[in-house]
């Protein structure tokens, strides 16, 4: 998939200097959802493509300004930023994903584990089983129909992100009452596994 740009949102500055005609880019950084919040809880609901582009530039913003603040940081989903809707946006490896109800055809046998960290609770990893291979089908902004296949990371990845569109979170799905650790302790202990 390759880049899609969207048109960005123009603010007037009237302070100042600035009140001759300068304009900023306006951000759409969202407050992303905490554990806690019962909204991560919902089942997100699916969305016409057309009415995604905001919400993808609002995930994109936001996932952008996450990665400043915290120094990690590859998707979000709608529903962390309050919008219980199928819309994902993922940015790895250099590529960007713009996923619209997506939904997961296949999974390949084999799984692995790690240390799983997400958004809604950054000090925080949950040691996890995922399927090293998928098959999603989803659709485009301009409403395209698309299938991906994707593994490892990638895999690993979108199944994140989807489990956070069916209201499921990492922290659900930790193998046993030893798989949580902080940051602070995983960079300790856990580092170089």
């Amino acid at each position: 998939m390759g880049p899609v740009a969207f048109p960005r949102r123009r603010t007037r500055f009237a302070l100042g200097a600035l009140a001759r005609g300068c304009y900023y880019d306006a951000m759409a950084v969202r407050h992303v959802l905490q554990l806690g919040d019962t909204l991560l809880r919902a089942v997100s609901k699916p969305v016409p493509p057309e009415d995604a582009a905001a919400t993808l530039q609002d995930l994109e913003e936001t996932l952008a300004e996450f990665r400043r603040g915290h120094g990690f940081g590859r998707a979000i989903s709608a529903i962390q930023i309050g919008q219980a809707v199928r819309i994902i946006f993922l940015q790895l490896g250099g590529l960007r994903y713009e996923l619209i109800n997506p939904e997961i055809t296949w999974f390949g046998p084999d799984t692995f584990t790690l240390w799983d960290d997400c958004f809604s609770f950054p000090n925080l990893l949950v040691r996890l089983e995922r399927r090293r291979a998928l098959r999603l089908r989803y659709q485009t902004p301009s409403g395209a129909a698309r299938e991906l296949e994707a593994f490892g990371a990638l895999s690993e990845l979108i199944q994140h992100e989807m489990d956070h569109l069916d209201g499921v979170l990492a922290v659900d799905r930790a193998l046993d009452r030893d798989s949580l650790c902080t940051r602070e302790e995983w960079l300790r202990r856990y580092r170089s596994e």
